[in-house]
Formats: C-alpha cells, sequence, structure tokens
C-alpha cells in the first residue's frame, strides 16, 4: 500500500474512517488502509490523493532496503 501511495496510485477519502482507492479500486484491506492513516503514515492531499507523511517514507525506505 505505502508503495503505490507512493508512486501516486491512490486516491483516499476524508471521512472519519478513510478509504483507500489504488488505480481506481477500493482497496482490499481497509483495516491496514485506516492503521496507516491513524497512525500517521499517510493522509489526504488537498486533491483527494493519497500521499506519505515522513513517517510514510521513512517506513518504506525501511522496507525497501530489506
Amino acid at each position: 500500500m505505502l508503495r503505490a501511495v507512493a508512486e501516486r496510485r491512490a486516491r483516499m477519502s476524508s471521512s472519519c474512517e478513510p478509504d483507500l482507492f489504488i488505480d481506481g479500486v477500493p482497496c482490499c484491506d481497509q483495516m491496514t488502509a485506516h492503521a496507516l492513516a491513524h497512525g500517521g503514515y499517510i493522509r489526504a492531499a488537498g486533491d483527494g490523493a493519497a500521499e506519505l507523511t515522513p513517517a510514510g517514507r521513512a517506513a518504506l525506505a525501511i522496507t525497501l532496503a530489506a
């Protein structure tokens, strides 16, 4: 999910339980999407796109280095 957000392929609703859409399709694991949003790894940008926060970029860098 973090990779898709980093690649600008994700959109995110701005509700209290934000839903994530990747390539226009609802993400199949909305519980994880909610956890990433509430944990401060992803957020909705002004245009409805999803974007990584600094914490999200750091987490992605760790997974890519492994």
